[in-house]
């Protein structure tokens, strides 16, 4: 799988995302913090890797800041991206299953090198589920993102 990956900070925990990724077979194109010269700014390194995914370049992106909650939003503007911020395995197994999220948010501040690899155990083991109001509810965030009023 292609993941892209954005960083607003070289931390050692954003390092060690990338390497977990490569170890478990995934090629991985970085943003901001990560790839020199890059914008490192969490806005734009998060919109960055988002719409990768949103336009096919990538299958899956993780966007990191120090809270997390910037490169969640910053990820989310780009149509077509359901980017959850996961702070536990449990969070985002849901946020595969229920929301189909294709961006896990995560923040560099709070996820340690142990924590991180149960959050992507937890995320690559998930999928969308099939239950009708949960696709019903992604449906509706799709038609959010084209402007058009919910039902």
């Amino acid at each position: 799988m292609r993941i892209s990956v954005s960083s607003d900070m070289d931390e050692p925990v954003a390092r060690f995302l990338v390497g977990e990724l490569r170890t478990r077979g995934h090629e991985v194109l970085t943003h901001g913090a990560l790839r020199p010269g890059d914008d490192p700014q969490w806005a734009a390194c998060s919109q960055a890797a988002a719409r990768e995914v949103a336009d096919g370049t990538s299958d899956q992106a993780v966007v990191c800041c120090w809270t997390g909650t910037g490169a969640s939003i910053a990820a989310n503007k780009v149509p077509g991206v359901r980017a959850a911020l996961c702070t536990d395995a449990y969070t985002a197994d849901g946020a595969r299953r229920w929301n189909d999220a294709n961006v896990l948010a995560l923040s560099l501040r709070l996820t340690s090198e142990p924590l991180l690899k149960e959050i992507l155990d937890a995320w690559f083991a998930a999928e969308a589920g099939e239950d009708t109001e949960d696709r019903e509810n992604v449906a509706r965030i799709a038609r959010l993102d084209l402007g058009r009023p919910l039902p």
